[in-house]
């Protein structure tokens, strides 16, 4: 009888609360819209809106982000949350999307796929902890570490209101309150956006887990938390959102101002930060999920996924066992797009190959200029997982880091016939070219650079911290993954060693060269680099020594 009385009770509590919220949204709807209750002898007596009433919203205390000046803030004090202010999505579930999937898995981001019509009726604080149990039960804390680090900053600055964000920035001190859980982002605010200290919604854990729960204190309330942090002192700019708690926030400081919904969902170009303006270049992240899954877009990606596996598949035994002109052929009309420019060079010594120096993108840029030029090559790589080495329809021979060994079975290889080199050592998904390792120059005069680079919708090929084994199944599971191969001049004989440049002139000349080619930047940044700031380690994988007996 215990569990009925108890499954009673939820239901009456739900009930209550969808009643109040239903009540409350239809008030503020009346209210909206112009009815007024006149105080004649006959009070219930409504008078109907006037036109004029009807067209013209409700006019709001507060003016518009875009009315306050950034001149002269330095000295300033600015609070303000960064939903519904800095960010342009309204909605944080897509946020919470990404750490259900990337920091989860598949099952629990399906959960919260599946929990949205029951989220659609709740308040906005039933939704938020609905949200944070289902995203955070039972997660790592170093997971959701390694999210908050690699895999949200990125989405956090294609959605910055970039006028909010000029805002921000002008300010000398920048506090920021938000009810979402800090740990979410307190990482890209202070990193990426400076800001001197995050106050959020904290969270409960239990041996290195979150239960899912918020802590003793609940859900921030951000004008009460205003008030403890600054006590009597007021703040000298708020920004804040058109909701009653964010007004009830942003009363609280000397000035404040809003970023409307309407703003926010502009196209303009004001609205959107251009990668140009961003606070920090963006050139490392991590995850699968190459879109803000918003839950239409993730219940696409759920409804394209076993199609997707099929096709990716399918894609695979097409490049391994066709000949190239037919994997060409059926690649082109499963969906994968070639842009292929540039032609095979001819040899001037036939006794050694030619050296490609490429671009690196995804595990599969050998492949497809091996498709691309219609001829077989060897390709040398740092690390690669067994299953690539197994279906990869090329040869692929592993370095060893050392440079004197790698040199010689470098040297070896060109003399079988032409040989394709990575020289960046890792791969990059955003413009930008990591500095190219130097030995290749040291090997051969005749090199020939290729700009490859690669576009998917909905998973990237490529990871630092998951299994990288399946980065060629994520890449072909795209619905039309693109991939453009430019096959430039060989470089002249006076621009190689041969010609009297040192290796690393030579390196950064075809760094260079390629960074032109594709329109990218170049930069001083290496493979340790990358894995540093993603996964915490120098990305390197020590095999298991045999044991001997």
């Amino acid at each position: 009888m215990v569990f009925p009385t108890v499954l009673l009770k939820l239901a009456e509590w739900l009930l209550c609360q969808l009643l109040a919220d239903s009540c409350y949204r239809a008030a503020m709807r009346m209210k909206n819209c112009g009815f007024l209750i006149t105080n004649t002898k006959n009070p219930s007596l409504r008078l109907p809106p006037s036109p004029q009433a009807q067209q013209q919203p409700p006019q709001s205390p507060f003016p518009s982000v875009t009315k306050c000046s950034s001149q002269g803030r330095e000295s300033e004090t600015l609070v303000c949350d960064i939903h519904g202010a800095l960010l342009r999505p309204q909605s944080f579930f897509p946020y919470f999307m990404l750490v259900a999937f990337e920091g989860g898995s598949i099952v629990r981001a399906l959960l919260l796929l599946l929990s949205c019509p029951v989220l659609w009726v709740l308040d906005h604080e039933l939704k938020l902890r609905a949200m944070i149990f289902i995203s955070f039960c039972g997660l790592r804390v170093r997971d959701m570490e390694s999210v908050s680090r690699a895999v949200l900053p990125k989405f956090y600055l294609e959605g910055l209101h970039a006028r909010a964000y000029e805002v921000l920035a002008s300010a000398g001190r920048k506090v920021v309150f938000t009810s979402v859980p800090r740990v979410m982002v307190e990482g890209f605010l202070r990193e990426y956006l400076s800001v001197d200290d995050v106050v959020g919604t904290e969270l409960q854990t239990l041996g290195g887990h979150f239960t899912g729960l918020v802590s003793g204190s609940g859900l921030l309330m951000k004008h009460r938390a205003l008030k403890a942090y600054f006590g009597e002192r007021k703040p000298e700019i708020g920004l804040g959102g058109p909701s009653f708690h964010d007004h009830l926030f942003i009363s609280l400081c000397k000035e404040g101002y809003l970023v409307t919904k309407e703003e926010a969902k502009g196209s303009a170009g004001s609205v959107v930060l251009p990668r140009s303006k961003y606070p920090k270049p963006l050139v490392f992240h991590d995850g699968r999920l190459a879109f803000l899954p918003t839950p239409l877009a993730t219940l696409s990606m759920f409804l394209w996924l076993p199609l997707g596996i099929v096709l990716a598949v399918f894609r695979l035994l097409v490049g391994i066992y066709l000949p190239y002109k037919l994997a060409i052929f059926f690649g082109t009309m499963s969906g994968v797009k070639f842009h292929i420019s540039g032609s095979r060079p001819a040899r001037s010594d036939p006794r050694k190959g030619v050296l490609y120096v490429c671009t690196h993108r995804t595990l599969l840029d050998p492949v497809f200029l091996s498709t691309s030029l219609r001829q077989p090559l060897t390709a040398v790589t740092y690390s690669l997982s067994k299953m690539s080495e197994i279906i990869a329809p090329i040869r692929t021979v592993r370095l060893t880091r050392d440079r004197a060994k790698d040199g010689e079975t470098m040297q070896k290889l060109l003399s079988e016939g032409d040989l394709v080199v990575c020289p960046e050592g890792t791969t990059c998904r955003e413009p930008y070219l990591l500095r190219f390792s130097s030995l290749f120059a040291e090997l051969a005069d005749e090199i020939v650079p290729v700009a490859m680079d690669a576009h998917v919708s909905m998973f990237y090929g490529t990871t630092a911290s998951g299994l990288k084994c399946l980065d060629p199944i994520f890449f072909l599971m795209n619905p039309r993954p693109c991939y453009h191969v430019r096959v430039l001049e060989k470089v002249p004989r006076e621009l190689t060693c041969a010609g009297g440049l040192s290796s690393h002139e030579v390196a950064n000349n075809i760094q260079k060269q390629l960074a032109d080619a594709l329109g990218f930047e170049c930069t001083s940044l290496t493979r340790r680099d990358k894995y540093m700031m993603l996964a915490g380690n120098e990305g390197i994988v020590k095999e298991k020594k045999k044991n001997t007996f």
